[in-house]
């Protein structure tokens, strides 16, 4: 059985909005499920990230989706916007697990799912640093890409994980700086 949060009934006060607090001007924060160290949630991100399984996010995507059409939230965006991986990463991986998560909402939510960020610098993985180095590993690292507008839109911003908040920020602000109307986030999983 999945491990669902309830995040959408609360999005704009629970501890992923907590996290983020004087980081971005975050809206709402939600993640479909919850993290946990060898449970449910782990296993079928490794399944869709070194495991070559797009397809999980895809269909986690449309569950999730379907969840937030009911809750109404679907009507506060204008588009999604995935984090992007580095071309490197791109290029091993054969994808990009949160774009994949993201064309699954889209689909389920009817918005268009557009590639606006571009992560400028390959960074390392984040997984064992702390809450400081993880802000600092992703400083000045996402940029919007030549030709890309957000000004006046209403972004729904994309990831798989959400541990400290740090690269959601990071790629919020840059939105934010560019003129998009307000970033709300959403996840597949989060821990906390």
């Amino acid at each position: 059985m999945l491990p669902k949060t309830i995040y959408h009934q609360m999005p704009a006060e629970n501890d992923l909005t907590d996290k983020l607090k004087g980081l971005s001007q975050i809206g709402l924060a939600m993640s479909f499920l919850r993290f946990t160290k060898n449970g449910v949630s782990q296993k079928l991100l490794h399944r869709l990230k070194y495991r070559n399984k797009p397809e999980i996010a895809v269909k986690l995507g449309n569950l999730y989706g379907q969840t937030l059409n009911k809750s109404g939230l679907y009507t506060n965006w204008d588009i999604l916007i995935p984090v992007p991986l580095h071309e490197l990463k791109h290029k091993r991986r054969g994808y990009n697990q949160s774009e994949e998560f993201g064309r699954g909402l889209g689909e389920s939510m009817s918005l268009p799912l557009r590639l606006s960020l571009k992560r400028a610098k390959f960074t390392e993985t984040q997984t064992k640093k702390s809450r400081i180095q993880r802000l600092d590993n992703v400083e000045g690292v996402f940029e919007l890409k030549p030709g890309q507008s957000v000004s006046g839109l209403r972004v729904l911003l994309v990831d798989d994980v959400m541990t400290t908040g740090a690269t959601l920020c990071a790629c919020a602000n840059v939105l934010l700086a560019n003129g998009a109307k307000m970033v709300d986030l959403v996840t597949i999983a989060a821990g906390k």
